[in-house]
């Protein structure tokens, strides 16, 4: 080794021991619900809810559990699950992801039919299996599998904590159905998993509901099938106390345990970071913390059950892995993938539609660097599929700016931007033609009304259309050269938060296009923008 390349490790791994003090939750900003991770030798990796989005359970991969990069999605095919006429109620409900053997699983549930099921892959950043449905436990969530002493059992709430075991081939029940109760008696017991360490099996629970009161109880027994009993220190982590009321993370629960290489412990749990008084826009996000789990012991979360945007505590080695870029030029990205898969689309990661697209009203191939959307009869205010493409909203203070080719944008398309958090409640700047001349207005979703502040003409066929936020609006803009924009509307960030409009997700930042009669036309977007301020 000479000696440049002596210094350079030195400054490398210096560089990695000072990296790793700390870390920034939430690991996984923006809309990252319902967390679940595994680990595959020093690997990790990790699945979120998805709810009415498609394609349905992101993948991602890290090495240090605070570095992630989205690999893959386990459900991107029609035949693995049918999303037809699901909004943010329904759909993709709490998934799980187990490493057994050299074998991922994924198993979850899908609303309204409450059906659980599971698929499963030798490569978790490649295409999935056809689901294993579980035919004998319709009803409730939050289903896991578990191993021990070479049987499976799968674990699921309904009304109580449920086991039984199963053929893990073909998801048929093998034991009868065992109880282990109903946690200790919070409102909605949920996200069950079990882990064996030392002679004890440990039941984690989440209790509350998904809501601020949200956290995080752990029970153990000698035997699998119980009694459970409680740890006395309970809750394990919560922020429903008067020492965190303040805190900008709330609603801490739905938790996964991990053991890393290195012996130690950690926590991903889900939290949100709120926008005002305890509201939030952006859904629930994956958060991690550190676990002292002595011998014979109870785990403890980082050190008094709660944790902090800024965790000041010793990391694994860090590794960064790819994110995404600030600028999509939207360049096709050839995937090993079936045509039924989404894929073969050759979009971005990350990049979800609503329901189960249809695959034909988007391209990436037909115009080289151009996403080309041909729009849907169906708009953006209907429970179904529209033509939409999104990203998460991942911070409060933002902006978003996509440019649009609009040389065949015909009388009766729209095609725009959108903050869009559920059919009903969306921030939009929409471009439409009108006797052959562009207009740009803004269009404001709350419920059952409507509402235009301000509409101007455009000049030429490219349109720069931008959705900004300070945290506490968001401000809709248009521009025709790229410099000088014009505010449509100002609209408070409330209106689309999970507390003023229910349901499970968070903002998406979105490109539509749409029409009130069918036809073959289209619109280009050269590229999307997205700026953390």
């Amino acid at each position: 080794m000479n000696i440049k390349t002596f210094v350079t490790s030195v400054l490398v791994l210096l560089a990695s021991v000072a990296c790793a003090q700390g870390f920034k939750n939430p690991v996984l900003p923006g809309f990252h619900a319902d967390p679940s991770v595994c680990r595959a030798g020093d690997e990790f990796y990790l699945v979120n809810s998805t709810f009415q989005y498609f394609p349905g359970v992101p993948v991602f991969h890290s090495k240090d559990l605070v570095n992630w990069e989205q690999v893959g999605n386990c459900l991107t095919r029609p035949s693995q699950i049918d999303l037809k006429g699901t909004d943010g109620n329904s759909g993709i409900y709490a998934p799980t992801i187990r490493y057994h053997e050299g074998r991922f699983y994924m198993v979850t549930t899908v609303f309204p039919s409450r059906r659980h099921f599971y698929v499963w892959t030798d490569n978790p950043a490649g295409e999935w299996s056809e689901p294993i449905v579980i035919d004998f436990a319709i009803g409730s969530c939050d289903p896991t599998l578990y191993w021990d002493a070479g049987k499976c059992y799968f674990l699921w709430k309904e009304g109580d904590i449920k086991i039984c075991e199963i053929d893990v081939e073909t998801g048929k029940q093998l034991g009868e159905i065992h109880h282990l109760g109903i946690g200790l008696g919070g409102r909605y017991p949920e996200g069950p998993h079990i882990y064996k360490k030392d002679g004890y099996y440990y039941l984690l629970l989440a209790e509350g509901g998904t809501e601020h009161g949200h956290h995080v109880n752990i029970l153990r027994s000698k035997s699998l099938f119980g009694p459970y009993e409680p740890n006395p220190a309970n809750p394990i982590l919560s922020h429903f106390n008067m020492k965190m009321q303040n805190s900008p993370i709330q609603g801490l629960g739905h938790a996964d345990l991990i053991q890393a290489p290195d012996n130690s412990w950690w926590m991903i749990c889900l939290g949100y970071r709120t926008s005002g008084y305890l509201q939030h826009v952006m859904g629930r996000e994956t958060m991690l913390a550190p676990v002292q789990w002595e011998t014979g012991g109870w785990p403890v979360v980082n050190g008094d059950g709660t944790l902090q945007i800024d965790m000041q505590c010793q990391t694994l080695p860090l590794v960064q892995m790819a994110q995404e870029p600030v600028r999509e030029e939207f360049n096709y990205v050839k995937r090993t993938a079936p045509t039924d898969s989404y894929h073969s689309l050759g979009l971005p990661m990350g990049w979800m539609g609503l329901c189960n697209p249809d695959y034909t009203k988007y391209s990436l191939t037909e115009r080289k660097g151009f996403l080309r959307l041909r729009p849907s009869t169906i708009d953006l205010s209907e429970t179904a599929s529209p033509t939409f493409i999104a990203r998460r909203q991942t911070e409060l203070n933002f902006m978003a700016t996509a440019l649009f080719d609009l040389s065949h944008l015909t009388e009766g398309m729209q095609a725009g931007i959108t903050a869009y958090a559920a059919p009903l409640n969306h921030y939009d700047v929409v471009v439409e033609r009108r006797e052959g001349k562009l207009f740009v207005k803004s269009n404001v979703r709350l419920g059952q009304t409507s509402h235009c502040e301000k509409e101007i003409p455009l000049n030429g066929d490219k349109a720069y259309l931008r959705i900004t936020s300070d945290k506490d609006f968001y401000y809709m803009q248009a521009s025709s050269d790229g410099t000088n924009f014009t505010t449509l509307a100002k609209m408070e960030y409330r209106f689309l938060s999970t507390e003023t409009i229910g349901g499970f997700t968070g903002v998406m930042l979105g490109l539509f296009a749409q029409s009130n009669q069918n036809t073959k036309d289209y619109v280009d977007v050269d590229w999307f923008e997205y700026n953390v301020k």
